[in-house]
């Protein structure tokens, strides 16, 4: 059982020293690469439409909007203009493109007012809505042919550009698709105890649920952590955008329950419910997300409330910092080490994944004071 006694002393500001000269570093490394997974130190180069394309200019905005160096600014201004080109031929967008615009095209537009890029996150709002299946209130996950029905925790994690777009265009449809889709997971993905199923497969046509299934989890009936930590995190952004208290108590229910599963130094496991955690690889950035959410829970409570998850974000960051970083090897692209991207098929496995990377400078922007958000 993981001890979370929050920080004695508080060394963000060192951390954050040494992440922002390591991010520095990490831009001369890469130049225009798109990147995913880095297994030796070097960061893959991955196309344009795939999922994880926002991550690493959305650690530029953030970094911008901390420090107003130009430099940031620079690196993160064409992402979504480049993105944006995807639409234009055959592309792979899904349910996530709110991880890729979000992180560019509206952020770029909060910090900057680029009408533009106010577009393109109206654009992929759009696309979004699009995949709403009416029957059973839910949107359609990944692009799978056989699968109509699937829906997957992690889009929980998108909602947010839904309820931007409302907030942006005046359209409420956009906020109701959101809420519908919630509500689903709170019915039928999210279980009493906290827990969460990875891949929810219904019935396109008439929107009943047809069978779990464990995906990026050990099992249909296991605990996927970085799927806990997207539920963790978009239950608390469903309430920050709606103020419906029903979300908050999902989302306090689901980080107690992730709380109470992490290990003696505060990382996860992939899943929580493997038999036996003997040899089995953490996941960083389950742990980095999950840290990151849990500051966003703790800053819609009361104060005596919210310390309670704030220091087990504290604890989950300093030792992310302290044993599974970085930041003291220049020469290495990534930050976090041991994240774990699909275990079951073997792919992605101890190594360093961009959007680990992206939730712990996120949180560690948070415990510095940053009063801005992405999601």
């Amino acid at each position: 059982m993981a001890n979370f006694t929050g920080m004695q002393e508080e060394p963000w500001s060192g951390w954050w020293i040494q992440l922002q000269a390591k991010v520095d570093r990490m831009m001369e490394q890469m130049g225009e690469k798109c990147p995913h997974a880095s297994v030796s130190g070097v960061y893959d180069d991955v196309i344009l439409d795939w999922w994880t394309s926002g991550f690493w200019p959305g650690m530029m905005w953030i970094l911008y909007d901390m420090t107003g160096k130009e430099s940031y600014r620079q690196t993160a201004w064409s992402w979504d203009e480049r993105i944006e080109q995807c639409f234009l031929r055959e592309n792979r967008f899904h349910h996530d493109v709110g991880f890729q615009f979000l992180s560019t095209a509206v952020i770029k537009y909060k910090l900057t007012g680029d009408t533009d890029a106010r577009r393109r996150g109206l654009q992929a709002a759009n696309l979004l809505a699009g995949r709403f299946n009416l029957a059973g209130g839910f949107l359609r996950a990944q692009n799978q042919a056989d699968r109509p029905g699937g829906s997957i925790i992690d889009t929980m994690m998108n909602l947010s550009i839904l309820f931007w777009a409302s907030q942006e265009s005046g359209d409420p449809r956009f906020a109701q698709i959101a809420r519908a889709h919630a509500d689903t997971v709170l019915r039928h993905t999210l279980r009493e105890d906290g827990s969460s199923h990875h891949i929810t497969v219904f019935d396109a046509n008439t929107g009943d649920v047809k069978e779990y299934l464990g995906g990026q989890g050990y099992s249909p009936t296991s605990s996927w952590s970085r799927g806990q930590a997207w539920a963790l995190y978009g239950m608390a952004n469903t309430y920050k955008y709606t103020g419906d208290s029903k979300y908050l108590d999902a989302a306090k229910r689901t980080a107690n329950y992730y709380l109470s599963c992490l290990p003696d130094d505060c990382v996860a496991y992939w899943d929580f419910r493997v038999p036996d955690v003997t040899g089995e690889p953490r996941d960083t950035s389950a742990a980095s997300i999950g840290a990151s959410g849990l500051l966003t829970i703790a800053e819609q409570l009361p104060p005596e409330e919210g310390k309670v998850y704030r220091k087990a974000a504290e604890s989950i960051m300093q030792s992310l910092s302290q044993n599974y970083s970085t930041l003291d090897r220049p020469e290495f692209e990534g930050i976090l080490l041991e994240a774990t991207g699909n275990k079951p098929v073997n792919k992605d496995v101890n190594v360093s994944l961009i959007y680990g990377d992206y939730y712990y400078l996120e949180a560690m922007a948070k415990l510095m004071g940053w009063d801005n958000d992405i999601f």
